[in-house]
């Protein structure tokens, strides 16, 4: 890394994060991402910057079945401290015992619940930010992860609500606080909102005001260490969560460090610097696969978010989307123009999926009761028939 380009803000010293017996020095968390948060990339985060990285979303009845794809998703490389873990799941028997299985068995410090996931295959069935609407089931299911998982402190990630008309975030942070979760996550979006628009920080405000016994976290539209401040000023928040605006940019994590008052590298991000992070990604992906072709495969998805902004054109991202060994990558590294500066606002703002508000994709009849019925609950039983390990 080259200290050279320091374009952290003024400092706003923030204290530790304190989330059950854990404390996080710098309160920064990463967001889970499907495809994205796994062992390799919380690898590289780390290099940067301290704060607390969570797995991807982990389905609890793959767990509890100890599929093979769900076991190498939790696995934590023995430099990763503290070592977290998120959860999803509909059912407070599979949820219980999966958050048994990981404190019993020593798999993690820190465990989340997902209850912000927007996507419709897991809304459609109840899951993710469509749950908290049913307050019973909500409510069961975080008590079960927190009698399940005993000393490892439980925190919950959730949305405003199905929408505008339909939000549950102040009642759900309520009852999570009231059966012992050790923190909650706020996404100032909807799920009709998906990631689209902006989030709506005075959400975070509220909750912060509503919740006062464990810690708020902040999430949505962080794309850098001024929006995190600004974000911890408006609100008042304990932490923030960082989701898409590290894609590419695994280095967010030292700005954000350094402006709350931690220690970080100082880098400058030029267009060499931006090539050696893409080819040290690629690398811990082989080594997270065991494979090179698996691991250069998946790095192929990171390539537009890297070179965002620089001087590198459409047909070359093409072939950085083609490689096929870390010989392929150098290759290509090769033929860059390595000199090119860190290009400003280029790079800034939004990146990764943002897309537009869509109806919420929901069970039939979901809404008309904030209660489950027997008919209800025989049909979210079928969101845990996944064991495809995410």
């Amino acid at each position: 890394m080259t200290a050279v380009l320091d374009t952290a803000p003024d400092v706003r010293k923030m204290p530790p994060l304190k989330i059950g017996p854990l404390t996080v020095d710098v309160p920064v968390v990463l967001a889970p991402m499907a495809g994205v948060t796994n062992m390799a990339f919380r690898r590289l985060c780390r290099e940067y910057g301290i704060g607390l990285y969570v797995t991807e979303m982990i389905t609890t009845r793959a767990l509890v079945e100890r599929n093979d794809v769900t076991m190498r998703l939790i696995r934590h490389h023995e430099s990763e401290t503290p070592r977290s873990i998120q959860l999803y799941g509909v059912d407070p028997k599979y949820t219980g015992e999966a958050a048994r299985i990981i404190a019993a068995e020593d798999h993690a410090d820190h465990i989340d619940l997902n209850f912000g996931c927007p996507v419709p295959k897991v809304t459609r069935k109840g899951g993710g930010s469509a749950l908290p609407w049913k307050s019973d089931l909500f409510r069961d299911i975080v008590k079960a992860a927190v009698d399940g998982a005993g000393d490892v402190p439980v925190t919950v990630k959730i949305r405003k609500g199905i929408d505008d008309d339909h939000l549950t975030y102040l009642e759900a942070a309520k009852t999570a606080e009231s059966v012992g979760a050790a923190a909650v996550s706020l996404h100032a979006r909807t799920l009709e909102q998906s990631y689209s628009g902006e989030a709506d920080w005075s959400s975070i405000a509220r909750l912060k005001e509503h919740i006062t016994s464990i810690p708020v976290l902040g999430n949505g539209d962080i794309w850098s260490a001024e929006d995190a401040i600004r974000m911890v000023d408006e609100t008042g928040c304990d932490g923030v969560v960082v989701g898409r605006g590290c894609l590419g940019r695994p280095w967010l994590f030292g700005e954000l460090a350094r402006a709350f008052g931690g220690e970080a590298p100082v880098v400058d991000a030029t267009l060499e610097f931006v090539a050696q992070a893409f080819r040290r990604h690629a690398e811990l992906l082989v080594d997270f696969y065991e494979d090179e072709l698996r691991g250069c495969r998946d790095i192929r998805k990171h390539a537009g978010w890297y070179f965002k902004g620089y001087p590198v054109g459409g047909e070359m991202r093409g072939r950085f989307t083609q490689v096929n060994t870390l010989a392929d990558i150098d290759a290509l590294v090769s033929e860059l123009d390595l000199t090119a500066p860190y290009p400003g606002e280029g790079v800034e703002g939004p990146r990764g999926r943002s897309g537009r508000a869509r109806r919420a994709v929901l069970p039939e009849g979901w809404l008309a009761s904030r209660t489950m019925n027997a008919q209800e609950s025989a049909e979210l039983h079928e969101a845990e028939l996944d064991t495809s390990g995410g």
